[in-house]
């Protein structure tokens, strides 16, 4: 494993690494919030299915580094 290979693995274990990912991860929520409008908006049930798949998927991501978060011990106000 190259230096750089295990500097950018440290990295997301690290704090800042998982605030990045939780922005990322947040950020495609955006995109799905669209897909979601437009599937309503055209009544296509399967762009809807995707989207809701997609909203599960970013909701358990986003818990998932939260956990990661309180492992670090991470003595943020915002999680208590």
């Amino acid at each position: 494993m190259s230096p750089m290979t295990a500097k950018a693995k440290g990295f997301k274990k690290s704090k800042p690494g998982a605030y990045l990912s939780m922005a990322t991860t947040a950020f495609g929520a955006v995109s799905v919030v669209k897909q979601a409008r437009m599937a309503r908006k055209e009544n296509d049930t399967l762009r809807l299915v995707d989207a809701a798949v997609s909203a599960a998927a970013i909701v358990t991501g986003l818990a998932l580094l939260y956990r990661e978060l309180k492992k670090l011990g991470d003595e943020d106000v915002l999680l208590g």
